[in-house]
């Protein structure tokens, strides 16, 4: 019964701004190009999209938190995270105010209020590199690229989190190999299937978020394969390595995909992760192996 509750109270927002994602910016008249430098930073991994044409980056190896506008292009410091913390993938809830970050080798998942930029949990989910996070009208999943296994952490009507549950995995998602396995997640169907992305094997895979039953998505080849996002039947996935970021477009009972776009961009410096803003795509530049440069969030097109 709370399942059906909440979906009904929610509704109206999920359809128009969704707990993952916001899908439009009104106003927005053409899309916007060009770089934002996440001025200060030293480090830099993930990106989530909040509130009309706001965005949340973090900074790796400290966990600090920049926010900033993609219209205006600017960023600014806006989490000072407590020391030992760290900022891999993350997501925005507007509906609740908060901020969702995966911990990477803390172990840990991390939670900040979106008004006030505080530290509203620190949660233990299991060693190895806590990689990506995405969200469902339930709450939160987060990968570990170490581990055969999921972790979700609930997330009341009121924004109150609940106890985190371990998801062990079966099938081709659970492969482990030397490297980064699983890496990033996103949500379809409104929850009812994940979709994760296994960096060594170059591939994607749906996820029963009930039995963690996994399937491999056919047709679908992404070496380096690091963050990923859907929207209804179009996946981007983010190719690290290669400096660009592939459309899909997945099947009806996603089970296969076609890839039809590549997204490449001369600012590209190993992007890591995406949000998308109506018909813009921010990529945040992890510049892994790369000579240090000011970090930066690179807008393109989400579609060619």
């Amino acid at each position: 019964m709370r399942r059906t509750v909440r979906r009904r109270a929610a509704a109206g927002l999920i359809a128009t701004v969704s707990l993952l994602l916001p899908t439009a910016l009104p106003g927005l008249a053409a899309p916007p190009s060009g770089e934002i430098v996440l001025d200060g930073a030293t480090s830099a991994e993930g990106i989530a999209a909040g509130e009309g044409k706001t965005f949340y980056a973090g900074e790796l190896t400290t966990g600090d938190i920049f926010r900033g506008d993609i219209r205006d292009s600017t960023a600014t410091r806006f989490i000072d995270a407590p020391a030992g913390r760290a900022a891999a993938g993350m997501k925005a809830d507007p509906c609740h105010n908060l901020l969702f970050v995966a911990g990477a080798d803390t172990g840990k998942a991390f939670v900040y209020n979106t008004d006030t930029g505080r530290s509203v949990a620190d949660i233990d989910l299991a060693k190895g590199f806590i990689n990506d996070v995405t969200l469902t009208d339930e709450g939160a999943w987060f990968t570990n690229s170490a581990a055969a296994e999921l972790y979700f952490l609930p997330v009341g009507e009121d924004g109150k989190l609940g106890k985190v549950k371990t998801l062990k995995l079966s099938g081709p998602a659970a492969d482990l190999k030397q490297g980064f396995n699983l890496n990033g997640i996103a949500a379809a169907r409104e929850g009812r299937v994940l979709i994760v992305a296994h960096t060594v094997d170059g591939a994607l895979y749906t996820v029963n978020p009930k039995t963690g039953a996994s399937a491999a998505i056919k047709g679908v080849n992404v070496p380096f394969v690091d963050g990923i996002l859907v929207r209804g039947h179009t996946l981007w996935a983010v190719q690290n390595q290669l400096n660009q970021i592939v459309r899909v477009d997945l099947s009806g009972d996603l089970s296969s995909g076609v890839v039809e776009d590549t997204i490449k961009s001369d600012a590209f410096n190993v992007p890591t992760t995406v949000a998308l803003f109506g018909s813009t795509l921010a990529a945040v530049n992890a510049q892994f192996n790369k000579p240090p440069s000011p970090f930066e969030v690179v807008l393109v097109p989400a579609r060619r």
